[in-house]
């Protein structure tokens, strides 16, 4: 099961004690500042590191068709869980 924007808020407002429109307001400027710096990375620490990752251009293929095609290099946002949160999950 994953967890949505609303079930974060929720949690962000009762651990908190604030309204949740205001921890929603909270984490979308958060997000919003994640995606304005992704060109560097974003250390938080105790908790992990955003980086941009960029992936080569490779061939695809469809698997019910065999039909190969070209995948283009693209861009993404990445996180890196510090050795606190891995300890934690594990």
């Amino acid at each position: 099961m994953g967890f949505g924007k609303k079930d974060i808020v929720k949690n962000i407002s009762s651990k908190a004690l604030i309204s949740s429109k205001s921890s929603s307001l909270f984490l979308e400027a958060f997000l919003s500042f994640i995606k304005q710096n992704k060109r560097h990375k974003i250390k938080i620490s105790k908790f992990g590191t955003y980086y941009l990752h960029k992936t080569p251009a490779r061939i695809g293929r469809n698997p019910k068709t065999k039909e190969e095609f070209k995948i283009k290099a693209f861009e993404k946002l990445s996180f890196k869980a510090s050795n606190k949160i891995k300890s934690i999950l594990n």
